[in-house]
């Protein structure tokens, strides 16, 4: 045997060492709804497998539990002609994705794969799996105002860059449209949009008509329609707040939106009671309560001094329920809340925000006593009024009995046109407050 004849035997034999004479596979053995079980693929809770469906390909699912040998799997997608003993893969290699400044203007679906054919994604720095954390002592408050350019909230809400706040409303009151004109209007560097669990039509629409072509050069779109996997859906709210965060640890001022955190906490509810969670409030089990707070905690401003985040979240109360166990959490955990009326929504009033039932908790960090104490006399008044509007029509109200009363009902029309704004319109921050302070020291 040759010298070289021989190097090449020593070099087939050491390539045998990294041969995989047996590729590790388990096998399902039961479809229940959403939930896959397999037997012999042993994963950690959170890590990914592939299982081969009927046409050869292969669906991506995740593990969400499992009960001794039975390992429970939740698919991303819908499943295409599943089998008794279809074979379930470990993945090689956990999704990582890469971001920098290129995904601006891009849409993308919970797994962060592009959704515009505008190519593949890339970047120069890893996009952390896990919901960003930040420590307590390090969170840098908020004392900056928000300019979100709706007259109403700059005026008798004022948002602060960092706060996180709750739409809250029902069906059909608004809460999109709402959500299109702080879009386009607040004052931010990069805007980071989810549309959780709604309809597929909205999100073409949103695109065009609330974001538009200049908007969305400085956003990034995260979608995942109702028609998605609950798991999507999951995926796609804690992606939107990865992103977010990591544009706001590059210096920028961040504004989320996330349309809409009930569906969210719909999504959850679907996987818990899949693996037998037992269902507590309204057919919600504990752990969509344990979920919500720390979505919520992963969003707001970080460890450094420059940069914000600010989010937004619409959440639907059903019926107009303000008492919703999703509407009661949220409101316990944000940062403030904005309500809106179906009664305003039904005589015109738009955008519906009912200033009486709505708070701020950050307003007062961001404003100046005087503007806090223009906005409480205007609340009063709005109060005053709503409390004898009803009276007004059947003669139960007498002028010259009460001086308060006198004026909240003389300047009831225009508090209503000063608290009305078209889709198209913009109300600066300094020009709401400036419109505020001049409509309550106005003589009746």
């Amino acid at each position: 045997m040759s010298v070289r004849e021989a190097f090449s035997l020593d070099d087939a034999l050491r390539s045998l060492e990294n041969v995989q004479l047996a590729k590790v596979s388990g096998r399902l053995v039961r479809v229940s709804g959403l939930l896959l079980e397999s037997l012999g693929c042993q994963r950690m809770t959170g890590q990914r497998c592939l299982v081969e469906q009927g046409d050869g390909s292969m669906l991506e699912a995740q593990v969400v539990g499992f009960d001794r040998d039975i390992t429970y799997l939740m698919p991303f997608k819908k499943p295409v002609g599943l089998t008794a003993g279809s074979r379930v893969f470990p993945a090689k290699d956990e999704a990582v994705l890469h971001i920098d400044e290129s995904w601006l203007g891009r849409v993308v679906n919970g797994l962060g794969e592009p959704l515009d054919e505008l190519g593949k994604l890339d970047g120069r720095d890893v996009l952390p799996t896990e919901l960003p954390n930040v420590h307590p002592l390090r969170r840098q408050p908020v004392s900056e105002p928000l300019d979100v350019g709706v007259r109403a909230i700059n005026s008798m809400l004022t948002l602060g860059k960092g706060q996180r706040v709750g739409l809250f409303a029902g069906s059909g009151v608004g809460k999109s449209v709402l959500l299109g004109m702080i879009t386009r209007q607040t004052k931010a560097d990069v805007v980071v949009v989810g549309l959780i669990g709604e309809r597929g039509r909205e999100v073409q629409e949103f695109l065009l008509h609330s974001l538009g072509p200049e908007g969305l050069k400085k956003a990034v779109v995260v979608v995942a329609p109702a028609n998605e996997s609950p798991l999507m859906r999951l995926k796609a709210t804690e992606l939107c707040h990865s992103i977010a965060a990591y544009f706001r640890d590059q210096g920028n001022d961040v504004l989320l939106l996330v349309d809409s955190l009930t569906r969210y906490a719909m999504a959850q509810r679907e996987i818990a009671l899949a693996l037998g969670e037992p269902p507590a409030t309204k057919g919600y089990p504990p752990s969509v309560f344990g979920l919500l707070p720390e979505l919520v905690e992963s969003a707001g401003n970080g460890d450094a001094i420059r940069g914000s985040l600010s989010a937004l979240y619409t959440v639907l109360a059903e019926g107009d329920d303000q008492q919703d166990p999703v509407v009661d959490c949220a409101r316990a955990i944000l940062d403030g809340h904005i309500v809106l009326s179906r009664k305003l929504a039904d005589v015109g009033h738009y955008p519906a925000i009912d200033i009486a039932a709505s708070v701020s908790r950050c307003m007062s960090q961001v404003t100046s006593p005087e503007h806090q104490a223009a906005a409480r006399k205007l609340k009063e008044l709005y109060s005053t009024f709503e409390k004898i509007r009803e009276m007004i029509p059947l003669g139960g109200y007498t002028p010259g009995m009460d001086g308060k009363t006198d004026r909240s009902v003389q300047l009831a029309p225009r508090i209503e046109r000063f608290l009305r704004q078209e889709v198209r319109d913009e109300a600066e921050f300094e020009q709401s407050v400036a419109a505020l302070t001049k409509l309550v020291k106005s003589p009746a």
